[in-house]
């Protein structure tokens, strides 16, 4: 089959990038056969790839057309969501703004990652789960920054278990504070990514903005706050049940984790895990899940986490066996077989 698109003239070098990287792009992960004269894009091949080749370069134009960089990254992730099937645009969801500062936008890249963050708009409490690098902390974190800015809350409280500091903060130098910053730096990084770094102490001297270990919210009702509970993996169940039942009137709670990295001592249960298992179907709470797919890292981390699902997979014992069920466990089973 042959097809001919014609683009408007001021749409060719934003649509084929830089040195033709996007061009570039599309010919590796399209089957069809493009060729590009001028302002006139020629596809031939099968007809099922001309047909997905013409929507994909429908959509790129879409998006140029929204004043929209278009780049390789982008194309990869029209590829991968018009080859999944999905009925949304991907113009839309590539064009969604959440946030901008100093010419920087943060927008969700994927399917996944706009559906989490409709998510958080359309419920009280999300749980973003996923592997490293889906973009669940820092899409929670702008959404929270969104809403304090439109006066949606008064506050943003981030949080996280300290569970790995614990183990060490006897080693480190300073107060209490002190010894916990460094756990909770990840947070004041992203911070500052949504906002001039010097209205960030001003706020958190104010109480505006609060940056506290899990163990600080025990006994408090946060009302009209923005909630994010960063590294929800590591709390056990008594310390999930604890911090959702903080939630007051006009708040929103944001928990995010990966339950494969979890560092919870031996024989202590994820409250992650747990959460999902007793909250699916409450009205109004949403457990969003991000996959490799959602990788926005380095393209080597969504092959990274490929590789270890599918190395834990063909690892895994068959039923009856025991298998260590987190990183902890795993560790002391190693240091029992070296024995």
């Amino acid at each position: 089959m042959r097809s001919s698109i014609e683009l408007a003239p001021e749409s060719v070098f934003p649509f084929l990038g830089s040195a033709d990287q996007n061009l570039r792009e599309l010919e590796q992960l399209l089957d069809a056969d493009i060729h590009v004269r001028g302002n006139s894009v020629t596809l031939t091949g099968k007809a099922a790839d001309v047909a997905l080749a013409e929507r994909v370069i429908e959509q790129l134009v879409a998006l140029t057309g929204r004043n929209r960089v278009v780049t390789p990254e982008a194309v990869r992730h029209t590829v991968s969501m018009l080859t999944d099937g999905t009925s949304e645009s991907p113009a839309e969801v590539l064009s969604l703004d959440i946030l901008s500062r100093r010419g920087k936008t943060i927008r969700p890249k994927t399917l996944n990652q706009k559906r989490y963050v409709d998510a958080i708009d359309t419920n009280t409490i999300v749980f973003g789960i996923g592997p490293a690098g889906t973009g669940k902390t820092y899409l929670g974190m702008a959404k929270a920054v969104q809403a304090l800015q439109t006066k949606q809350v008064n506050r943003i409280i981030l949080t996280r278990p300290a569970v790995e500091a614990g183990e060490r903060l006897g080693f480190l130098p300073g107060t209490l504070n002190e010894k916990i910053d460094p756990y909770l730096r990840p947070l004041y990084d992203a911070l500052h990514d949504m906002m001039d770094p010097e209205a960030i102490p001003k706020l958190m001297a104010a109480g505006v903005i609060e940056v506290a270990p899990l163990a600080y919210m025990r006994g408090r009702t946060l009302n009209d706050s923005f909630i994010i509970l960063d590294e929800a993996q590591n709390t056990t169940a008594e310390q999930m049940k604890m911090f959702l039942t903080r939630l007051g009137f006009g708040s929103k709670i944001v928990v995010t984790g990966d339950v494969t990295q979890v560092d919870l001592p031996t024989g202590a249960r994820s409250g992650l895990r747990a959460a999902s298992e007793i909250l699916t179907g409450i009205e109004d709470i949403h457990f969003a899940q991000l996959t490799s797919s959602d990788v926005v890292r380095h393209r080597l981390v969504s092959d990274i986490v490929d590789a270890y699902e599918k190395f834990e997979s063909d690892t895994r014992p068959a039923v009856g066996e025991h298998y260590p069920g987190n990183r902890a466990q795993r560790r002391a089973a190693g240091r029992g077989d070296r024995r």
